[in-house]
């Protein structure tokens, strides 16, 4: 399908499984700002919304903590959005 995952390169000294073949396109940047973006919110999600650990059992009361957590953490973020807009 000639289609290249955009993963972390690891640059901390150890041989990295993505090379410059896929580092040098702009999309690949691209790609790792909107990967941060996601991951922020799931950072948030685990820790202030205290999500690390579910306390439910079962589809569905799990899938509306989630989503409860992830309308919050949107919450918080509006003001910001709001500001960068106007």
């Amino acid at each position: 399908m000639k289609v290249t995952p955009h993963v972390a390169q690891n640059i901390s000294g150890r041989a990295s499984a993505i090379d410059g073949r896929t580092t040098r396109h702009a999309g690949y940047v691209i790609s790792q700002c909107i990967r941060k973006r996601i991951e922020e919110g799931f950072g948030w999600i685990k820790t202030v919304a205290g999500q690390e650990q579910t306390k439910f059992r079962g589809r569905e009361r799990v899938g509306f903590a989630f989503t409860f957590a992830a309308a919050a953490y949107n919450l918080v973020r509006l003001p910001k959005l709001m500001a960068a807009s106007t």
